[in-house]
């Protein structure tokens, strides 16, 4: 295994994120099929509507597909893939789990759901300097029942992402300060995702999803909330419905991903961040941000690393 697509979550969103996807046929074939799918979601990144926890996990998941669409177009194709949270999403339509008119809809839904049970009040705050188990007993002393609070994402030793009422993550942010953290971050997401809290909206999405037709995958995914491979679509279905109200374990997926022989990380737009993060796990990797180095040079790169994942093969 040597080449994987890492597709980021929420919290990446920017304003012109869709606008600035690169100049290929292939994205513009996406945006348009968004438009059918979707009227309204192939353009709808602009500040105000961003805002919008809907709209922001759509126009991911639209950059997601969009973008591996233009690497295949020009021959360039994953031996593994793995989402950020809503990134799981364009990552199960290349691992063959969903086709894009199935996803959009099911992000859609997902974050109405999200928005409906959380639509003031609560949102997420990443902890950078301390580890999971500082941050576990932060959360444990400063969480009540009235403004809970969980960890919700690891996406790596040092840098852990807590869901939970508005008021908690500011106590969160006071008592980590004391204890050295590096810096605490409020995250823009309004919605309290990966945390039982969201359990219902979990439920109700794999109801909706049980009525994806089961397909062989095309490559592995890896799940959010086990961090393992996943090769069989009934599993990645499930991780995708369970996934909202499960701990993210994106420290566990890249260090699988490089114990799999890993050599190229290949971000998705929008953004660095799971770059990032891979190219701070695994130095040795190769690891590029499709919006750095555009279509054509990172298809170039995944096919020379898929060629000599071949030569190797045969000698």
């Amino acid at each position: 295994m040597r080449v994987a697509f890492l597709y980021p979550g929420q919290g990446t969103q920017r304003p012109g994120m869709l606008h600035d996807l690169p100049d290929h046929p292939a994205v513009a074939a996406t945006l348009a099929e968004a438009e059918r799918i979707l009227p309204g979601s192939s353009r709808q990144d602009g500040a105000q509507a961003l805002t919008s926890t809907v709209t922001a996990q759509v126009a991911l998941c639209v950059a997601g597909v969009a973008a591996a669409d233009a690497l295949a177009y020009e021959g360039a194709a994953p031996d593994a893939v793995a989402g950020h949270s809503i990134g799981a999403f364009p990552a199960a339509v290349a691992a063959g789990a969903l086709t894009f008119a199935e996803a959009l809809p099911a992000v859609r839904r997902r974050g109405e759901l999200m928005r409906a049970a959380f639509p003031s009040g609560y949102g997420m705050a990443a902890v950078l300097g301390l580890g999971v188990l500082q941050v576990r007993r932060l959360v444990e002393a400063i969480t009540t029942g009235d403004d809970p609070a969980y960890i919700a994402v690891v996406d790596a030793d040092q840098q852990i992402v807590v869901s939970g009422s508005v008021r908690a993550l500011h106590r969160l942010a006071a008592a980590a300060a004391t204890c050295g953290a590096r810096r605490v971050k409020l995250l823009d997401i309004g919605v309290p995702s990966h945390c039982p809290l969201l359990g219902h909206v979990a439920d109700a999405m794999a109801e909706h999803l049980a009525t994806v037709p089961r397909r062989p995958l095309a490559v592995p995914y890896l799940g959010n909330s086990t961090g393992r491979l996943l090769r069989d679509a009934d599993a990645v279905l499930d991780d995708l419905a369970r996934g909202v109200a499960a701990t993210v374990r994106w420290r566990d997926i890249t260090a699988l991903l490089g114990e799999l022989g890993t050599t190229l990380f290949v971000q998705a737009p929008p953004g660095h961040v799971l770059a990032r993060i891979a190219r701070a796990a695994h130095p040795q990797a190769r690891v590029v941000a499709l919006e750095d180095t555009g279509v054509a040079d990172a298809a170039l790169l995944v096919r020379r690393a898929r060629q000599r994942d071949g030569l190797a093969h045969r000698t």
